[in-house]
C-alpha cells in the first residue's frame, strides 16, 4: 500500500494541506494574540496530522506500542483543540475548562491507547470516527451561534460524517478515492477556519469602529469614502455602511465642490498641522433633512498611502443649545425682541452698509413715561405685560427692514437703516410722530384702562454720529431733553442738548456729597401783606455754592438732581433746615410768619413724605400751619391719585398747600377744586404786564376773582415795581412777592427787613428793597 504512487501522492496532498492551513492559523494567532480559536484549531489539527503521519510511518520511525500511544494522545489533544477553538470562537469556553482539559487529555489518550492496543485494527477507524464526531459537534455548534458562518459549520459536519463513514466502512481499494475526498473536506473546513479567524478580526475592528457613539468614515485622496461605521451611516440616513461605501463626500455635503475637497485634504499635507482638524458642516441626509455635525479629521496611512479618518459628531444638542444660549444672549425674554447686546452688533451692520452705500440711518429711542407707577400700582407682570403690548404695537409701526429692541426697562430703540441722503430726519420724525400717536391710544391692562405717554430722542447717521455707541448716546440725550419738554414728545440731537448734558454730568458728579460738604445753604425771599405791607410768609430758597464749580443756579442742578433721585435728599435737607430756622425765628418778629418751601413730584411720591414732614415740625417745636408746600401744576398731574392721597395727609397733619406758578403749562381749574388748595401763586409772566397790557390786567383780574370764589390765599409773584403792586393791592391780591418787596436774603437780613417792617407806618409800596 505504501508502495501505490496514487496513495502516497494523496497523502502527501492531504499532509501538505494540514501542515500549511494549520500553520496559517497558529500564525494568525502570533498576529493578534486574542483570536485563541487559532491556536486551538491549527493545534488540533497539526496534532492530527501528526498522528496520521506516524501511523501510516509504520515502523520506519517508531515501534507499533510507541506509535499506539503517540497516536492516541494526538488524537485526544486534536480534538480537545477542535472543541476548545470552538467553544472559545462561540465565546463559551470557561477558565475552569481550560484547567480540566490538560487531565481530559491524559484520560481520553490513556483510554484510547488501551483500547488500540488490545487491537491494533481499531486505530484507523476509531480515530476517524472520534474525529468525526468532534467535527459534527463543532459544525453543528458554529450553525446554532452565527448564521453568518452556517456554510463553515455544514462543511465541518460535512467532513465529520464522511470520517464516520468512512470508519465504517473503510475499503482498501478505495483507499486512494478517501484520501482524496478526506483532503478536499479537510482543505475545505481549513479554510473555512482561517475565513472565520480571519473574519473574526476584522469584525472585532468593525464592532469596535462601530460601537463609537460618532459616525465614522475614511476616505481617500480623491474623496471617495472607503470605510464607514454603523453609526455613520445611520446618522446620514443610509440603512447600512456599506450604502456609503464608494460615494463622494460632495454627496454628503451640500455646496461641497470637488476643489473644496481636494483642498480639505491637502490639509493634512502640510507641514505643524495640530491634529485633529476641527470643523463644523451641515450634512445632507437621504430624507432631505439636515444635520449639524462637528468632523474631527486626522491622516491615516494604509500601504504608503494617505487617507484621511474623520468622526462625525452629532452636535444637534449642541446645537440646540448655543442657539438658546443665543437667543438668550440677544433676544429679551419680556418682549422677544433684540435686547441692548443685539442691538449694538445689528446697528454696527447696519452702519457699515449704509457707509458703504452712502445711505442715512436714524436712531429711535424711545421712553414710556410713567411706566414706573405702572409696576408699583399693578406689579411686574403687568408691567412685563405692558411692556410686550407696547413693543408689539411698536414693530407694527415698521418696516419688515427696521429693527425694534428693547434697550433696557422702559426704553425701546428703533433702528431705520437703508435711507436716502438727506431723508434720515424727516423718515424719523414721521416714524417718532406715529409712535407717540400710537402710545397715545392707551392700553387695556389686568382690566384697567393705562394711558402711557412715549418721549422720544432722534439721532441720524452721519449727521450726529458715525458709530452706534455716539448714535445711541445723542439720541437718549434728545429723548431726556423731550421729556424736560413735557413728555409725549420727539426731539432731534443737536449739539447745544450734548453741551447741556456735559453739563448736566458734571453737575451730577459734584452734588454727590455736596450735602456733607454743607456747600448747600438757603435764602429767604419775603411775601408781605398787600394792604399793610407786613411780613406774613417768607419762601426758603435753595443755593448751591460748589467747591468745585462755584456758585450753581437752581435751575441748572434742580432738573440734574431730579433725574438722578437726589433731589430726595436735597429736600429733606431743605425741609429740615427751613423748619429748623423758623425755630430759630420764634423768639423776634417772625413768631407769627408762615414758611413754604418748594416740594418736587419725587418727595411726594417717596412712602415716608409725610411722615418726615410731621418728625420735622415736632423736632423744632412748629405748628404745622407755620409750614406750606409749594407744588408745581406738574407735580398734580404726574400721579394725580397719589398726589391725591398725599396732600390728603398733609391737610389732616394741618400743613398749607400752594400751587406755584398758576396760569402756566398744564393750567386746569379742575386742580383748584380736586386738591383742596390753600394758597394760589400767580405766575410772573401774568404781573410783569399788567400795567401795560389790558388782556394780562384782565387775566390776573379773573384769576383773582376766582381764587376769592374758591377761598384761596392768592399770591402774586414777580412783582418789580409799585406800580405793580397798588394794582394787585386794588384788585384784591392777598401778598406780593417781588424784587420789590425783597430779593432773596440771608436770616439775618430777612430779620432785619422784619424789623423795619414791623416799626414802620402802612406804606405797602414802599421801594424798599435788599
Amino acid at each position: 500500500m505504501s508502495a501505490d504512487p496514487s496513495y502516497l501522492t494523496a497523502m502527501v496532498v492531504e499532509f501538505s494541506a494540514d501542515a500549511i492551513l494549520s500553520a496559517i492559523l497558529i500564525f494568525l494567532w502570533l498576529m493578534q494574540r486574542k483570536e485563541k480559536h487559532a491556536l486551538f484549531w491549527g493545534v488540533g489539527q497539526l496534532t492530527v496530522m501528526s498522528g496520521s503521519v506516524v501511523w501510516l510511518a509504520g515502523d520506519y520511525l517508531l515501534p507499533l506500542q510507541w506509535r499506539l500511544y503517540f497516536c492516541a494522545f494526538c488524537l485526544t489533544i486534536g480534538m480537545a483543540g477542535y472543541w476548545a477553538g470552538t467553544q472559545f470562537f462561540i465565546g463559551r469556553l470557561r477558565e475552569i475548562q481550560i484547567r480540566w482539559m490538560v487531565p481530559g487529555i491524559l484520560i481520553a489518550g490513556a483510554i484510547f491507547s488501551s483500547l488500540w492496543t488490545s487491537d491494533n485494527n481499531w486505530v484507523a477507524p476509531g480515530s476517524g470516527a472520534a474525529l468525526g464526531l468532534m467535527l459534527l459537534w463543532s459544525g453543528s455548534r458554529l450553525i446554532g451561534a452565527e448564521n453568518r458562518y452556517r456554510l463553515l459549520g455544514l462543511t465541518l459536519m460535512a467532513r465529520g460524517g464522511f470520517n464516520l463513514l468512512v470508519a465504517a466502512a473503510l475499503n482498501p481499494d478505495v483507499l486512494v478515492m478517501w484520501f482524496i475526498g478526506s483532503s478536499i473536506l479537510k482543505v475545505l473546513s481549513m479554510l473555512g477556519l482561517v475565513y472565520a479567524v480571519q473574519d473574526e478580526i476584522q469584525q472585532r475592528y468593525a464592532r469596535t469602529i462601530d460601537s463609537l457613539s460618532h459616525g465614522f468614515l475614511i476616505r481617500d485622496r480623491r474623496g471617495y469614502v472607503q470605510v464607514a461605521n454603523e453609526r455613520c451611516a445611520r446618522l446620514l440616513g443610509f440603512n447600512n455602511a456599506q450604502e456609503l461605501i464608494g460615494l463622494h463626500v460632495c454627496d454628503l455635503l451640500p455646496n461641497l465642490t470637488r476643489d473644496m475637497a481636494d483642498q480639505y485634504f491637502r490639509r493634512f499635507e502640510a507641514e505643524g498641522v495640530q491634529y485633529p482638524i476641527s470643523d463644523t458642516a451641515i450634512m445632507r441626509l437621504r430624507n432631505g433633512n439636515s444635520l449639524p455635525v462637528e468632523l474631527l479629521g486626522s491622516p491615516y496611512i494604509e500601504r504608503g498611502q494617505l487617507f484621511c479618518l474623520v468622526q462625525l459628531l452629532d452636535i444637534s444638542e449642541r446645537k440646540k443649545k448655543d442657539d438658546l444660549l443665543y437667543q438668550a444672549a440677544r433676544i429679551d425674554p419680556v418682549t422677544g425682541f433684540f435686547n441692548r447686546h443685539a442691538l449694538s452688533t445689528q446697528l454696527a451692520q447696519e452702519l457699515a452698509h449704509a457707509a458703504a452705500a452712502g445711505r442715512e440711518c436714524a436712531v429711535l429711542f424711545i421712553d414710556l413715561d410713567k411706566f414706573k407707577r405702572v409696576n408699583d400700582s399693578f406689579g411686574h407682570a403687568a408691567g412685563d405685560e405692558l411692556l410686550r403690548t407696547a413693543a408689539n404695537r411698536l414693530h407694527g409701526l415698521l418696516r419688515p427692514c427696521d429693527v425694534l429692541s428693547r434697550f433696557g426697562g422702559d426704553e425701546f430703540i428703533v433702528i431705520i437703516p437703508d435711507l436716502a441722503p438727506n431723508s434720515a430726519e424727516q423718515m424719523a420724525t414721521d416714524c417718532a410722530a406715529e409712535i407717540i400717536k400710537a402710545m397715545g391710544r392707551g392700553f387695556e391692562l389686568s382690566y384697567h384702562a393705562i394711558s402711557v405717554t412715549a418721549s422720544i430722542g432722534i439721532a441720524c447717521y452721519p449727521n450726529h454720529g458715525g458709530d452706534s455707541d455716539t448714535l445711541i448716546r445723542c439720541a437718549d440725550i434728545a429723548m431726556y431733553e423731550a421729556k424736560k419738554a413735557g413728555r409725549g414728545e420727539q426731539l432731534i440731537f443737536n449739539d447745544a442738548m450734548n453741551a447741556a448734558t456735559k453739563d448736566g454730568l458734571v453737575i451730577d458728579g459734584a452734588l454727590r456729597g455736596a450735602i456733607e460738604a454743607n456747600e448747600f445753604y438757603l435764602v429767604y425771599q419775603a411775601i408781605t401783606n398787600s394792604h399793610t405791607g407786613k411780613l406774613t410768609k417768607v419762601e426758603a430758597l435753595l443755593r448751591w455754592n460748589s467747591s468745585l464749580l462755584g456758585p450753581v443756579s437752581p435751575d441748572r442742578f434742580i432738573p440734574v438732581a431730579e433725574d438722578s433721585g437726589m433731589i430726595i435728599p436735597l429736600g429733606t435737607w431743605v425741609l429740615d433746615q427751613a423748619c429748623r430756622q423758623m425755630a430759630h425765628w420764634k423768639q423776634s418778629v417772625l413768631d407769627d410768619v408762615t414758611i413754604s418751601i418748594n416740594v418736587s413730584a419725587w418727595q411726594l411720591a417717596a412712602p415716608d413724605f409725610v411722615a418726615l414732614v410731621s418728625q420735622a415740625l415736632i423736632r423744632n417745636g412748629l405748628s404745622p400751619h407755620q409750614l406750606e408746600l409749594e407744588l408745581t401744576e406738574r407735580v398734580l398731574i404726574e400721579d394725580a391719585a397719589n398726589v391725591q392721597a398725599v396732600l390728603a395727609q398733609l391737610r389732616a397733619l394741618g400743613v398749607g398747600i400752594s400751587l406755584d406758578d398758576f396760569g402756566t403749562g398744564y393750567s386746569s381749574l379742575s386742580y383748584l377744586t380736586q386738591f383742596h388748595l390753600n394758597t394760589l401763586k400767580i405766575d410772573r409772566a401774568f404781573v410783569m404786564d399788567i400795567e401795560h397790557s389790558e388782556r394780562s390786567n384782565n387775566l390776573v383780574h379773573a384769576i383773582i376773582a376766582m381764587g376769592h370764589s374758591l377761598g384761596l390765599q392768592l399770591v402774586a409773584e414777580g412783582v418789580e415795581t409799585a406800580g405793580q403792586a397798588a394794582i394787585l393791592e386794588k384788585m384784591g391780591c392777598h401778598y406780593l412777592q417781588g424784587y420789590h418787596i425783597s430779593r432773596p436774603i440771608s436770616p439775618d437780613e430777612l430779620l432785619r427787613f422784619a424789623d423795619d417792617r414791623a416799626g414802620r407806618a402802612p406804606a405797602p409800596y414802599s421801594d424798599y428793597a435788599i
